[in-house]
């Protein structure tokens, strides 16, 4: 009989929503565990912890990074902190899922990157998206000439927020804005499909608090192919990606970075839909996919490369240099 493997044991560092997500996701996979949590108070640990039931409780980030029963560590507090968390609990011997965007900047993952690879540990940004079914039956699809050539790629992904100067996403010092928010996801699936822009141009509207509230960006690639792509947080956008090639046209839908459906459409024949549902609240499959590389013993995920990962923060620093747009802690 094969025994069943170990479980991986999980640090979550943050207790913000996107913690609460991800650790929901992680009760969707019977091989993980959630062994520890952090926060900067004995307080926030304290409700997270019995909110999921988790035993290890720590009034630190550092005091998580330092558990002995923890092998590998979320990190999911705003952008700013990325960088100083994720090296934080690299230096303590840990692998780390970091959330995106990677970080602040490009120099910042340049940092990351080379503290995990000079420790020999695994690290990976949190993009989500890749790894939903719809996702990679797309990359498949793609992969095998579905489409042809693919051409060009149409994404948005934007929403309305109501207003508030303190908050979040409208507060450079947080690194707010809707490019890092949730143009990274558009900007990350362009990556997927053509890979580093050879030209870049856009626009963004830059709101009272002094981050961007929409923008709308062209990336253009070798072989004329473009990626046009909208971001806002002031906007209610339809989250629709489009990907069109010499021989058709992919949809990823209904909504498309966490999507159920594809529609791939040909001239001369009818629509083939294909349903693939979803399991769990979908962040169980990025959590999936590192625990799959740290029992293969990957420093790295092939879906989700760190070069990749530096590449896409160069893209949107180049974007954001367009727009004069600069956090204070940069």
């Amino acid at each position: 009989m094969t025994q069943a493997p170990r479980p991986i044991r999980w640090g979550i560092l943050g207790t913000g929503s996107i913690a609460d997500k991800f650790t929901t996701g992680l009760t969707f996979l019977p091989d993980a565990e959630i062994a520890a949590v952090g926060s900067r108070t004995r307080e926030g640990a304290d409700r997270f912890a019995e909110r999921f039931g988790i035993a290890r409780r720590h009034a630190s980030y550092a005091a998580l990074a330092n558990d002995p029963d923890v092998d590998v560590i979320y990190v999911s507090t705003p952008h700013p902190f990325h960088k100083e968390n994720t090296i934080l609990c690299l230096e303590a011997g840990k692998a780390v899922l970091c959330e995106k965007p990677f970080a602040l900047n490009a120099g910042e993952v340049e940092a990351m990157i080379a503290t995990a690879r000079a420790r020999g540990l695994f690290l990976m940004e949190a993009m989500w998206s890749r790894y939903y079914p719809a996702q990679v039956r797309a990359r498949e699809l793609l992969a095998a000439g579905a489409i042809g050539e693919p051409q060009i790629l149409n994404a948005d992904l934007g929403f309305r927020a109501q207003f508030n100067p303190a908050g979040r996403l409208f507060d450079p010092a947080l690194g707010g804005g809707a490019l890092l928010d949730v143009g990274v996801y558009p900007v990350s699936l362009a990556s997927m499909i053509f890979g580093t822009p050879t030209d870049i141009t856009s626009r963004a509207h830059i709101g009272e608090t002094g981050v961007d509230e929409r923008g709308a960006i062209i990336l253009g690639y070798d072989g004329g192919r473009f990626a046009l792509l909208y971001t806002a947080t002031r906007t209610n956008t339809p989250h629709e990606a489009t990907i069109m090639g010499t021989e058709g046209i992919l949809r990823i839908g209904l909504d498309w970075h966490k999507p159920n459906r594809l529609t791939l459409s040909k001239p001369g024949q009818p629509d083939e839909v294909v349903d693939l549902p979803f399991a769990g609240n979908g962040y169980n499959y990025e959590a999936a996919e590192v625990m799959a590389c740290l029992r293969a013993n990957k420093l790295e995920s092939e879906i989700m490369p760190l070069d990749e990962s530096l590449s896409i923060l160069r893209t949107l620093d180049a974007i954001r240099a367009q727009w004069g747009l600069r956090y204070p802690n940069e």
